[in-house]
């Protein structure tokens, strides 16, 4: 693409609808210094300086397609307690729309809080309920979703799942049902429990770890040559019309019915890769709710994904930035 193509490709992302479905979160940071060790057990004494509170999972999704000029619905369910509360006021300050939300009294809402010290994470830990949705909470769920089609009439559905409990096969067959009858595409960002329920979606994202598990295989991450032809098998046992694998710091591969392409990570100084993968899937969505050729849809993503690791914490891609090195990376390659 030459930089103008790519300046219209990136000016067409301003106010595409694209629904979002999924597990989200809070992500909290407590961030301080360590000076000393603990008298009471072997362990560091973090004094803390200062918290932060973030929209996370696919809420984050929410945060990429937003930061690139979207126009993001979120879907989820949260739970009935004060993190509920901290949840819409972050939505709030971020603009999105709370018309996806639902509230449950018999679930938690999800916080991943990170203890972090002169930019190293020193310890992760999780509140959470993983239960699947009650059958009514379900039916409503679902019911809002599909009332959201209609009424926003989204250019992609994402299904951003990180196994929390808010998606189920039931709801994967009853949304992808309706995105085609309503030509919409969908794309899925997997996790464990419902890997293998995502059939006939038009592109599914698991990492490297995730591809291996869910084909029950051991593969070296650089034979390339094994890698495209479980892909190849995988593809057509699912019915997915793209696959795209994230392999870490050796970049992307992807395959359709008639292609594969291996494209190399940017060399980069890796800050961190929290919330990389919500980073490409959304840059993914929007490659491919503007009809971009499967080589520029990962392209797009590649990079995007590069440059959220430059900076600590879960952060969303920023759309100048992805612009200047899409066009740096044209460039070199014409």
């Amino acid at each position: 693409m030459t930089a103008f193509e790519i300046q219209k490709v990136f000016t067409s992302f301003n106010d595409t609808k694209i629904l979002v479905i999924g597990d989200v979160m809070i992500d909290s940071y407590i961030i301080g210094q360590v000076e000393r060790i603990s008298p009471e057990a072997p362990v560091p004494v973090l004094l803390t300086k200062k918290r932060e509170s973030r929209l996370g999972g696919a809420a984050n999704v929410a945060l990429n397609l937003k930061s690139l000029g979207a126009e993001p619905i979120l879907c989820t369910v949260i739970g009935d307690d004060p993190n509920s509360d901290l949840f819409f006021s972050l939505l709030d300050e971020e603009k999105l729309l709370p018309d996806g939300i639902l509230v449950s009294q018999k679930r938690i809402t999800t916080e991943k809080t990170r203890l972090i010290s002169q930019g190293q994470q020193l310890l992760r830990y999780d509140t959470e309920i993983t239960d699947c949705l009650s059958e009514s909470m379900f039916q409503s769920f679902l019911k809002r979703i599909l009332a959201l089609i209609v009424e926003y009439k989204p250019e992609a559905i994402i299904f951003e799942d990180y196994d929390k409990g808010v998606i189920n096969p039931a709801l994967i067959e009853r949304v992808v049902k309706q995105a085609k009858i309503e030509n919409i595409p969908v794309l899925v960002d997997p996790k464990k429990r419902n890997f293998t329920a995502y059939k006939h979606v038009t592109l599914f994202k698991p990492n490297f770890k995730e591809f291996k598990e869910g084909i029950q295989q051991q593969i070296a991450i650089d034979n390339m040559e094994l890698i495209f032809e479980s892909m190849h098998r995988m593809r057509k046992i699912y019915g997915y019309t793209y696959l795209l694998t994230t392999l870490s710091d050796k970049g992307m591969v992807a395959v359709s019915e008639y292609e594969q392409l291996h494209v190399p990570a940017q060399k980069r100084d890796i800050a961190d890769v929290s919330g990389a993968g919500d980073t490409v899937i959304s840059t993914a969505a929007l490659a491919l709710a503007k009809n971009l050729s499967l080589s520029d849809i990962v392209i797009l993503a590649n990079l995007a994904g590069g440059l959220v690791c430059e900076k600590p914490g879960v952060v969303p891609a920023d759309k100048t930035e992805l612009f200047n090195e899409a066009v740096n990376y044209y460039e070199q390659e014409s």
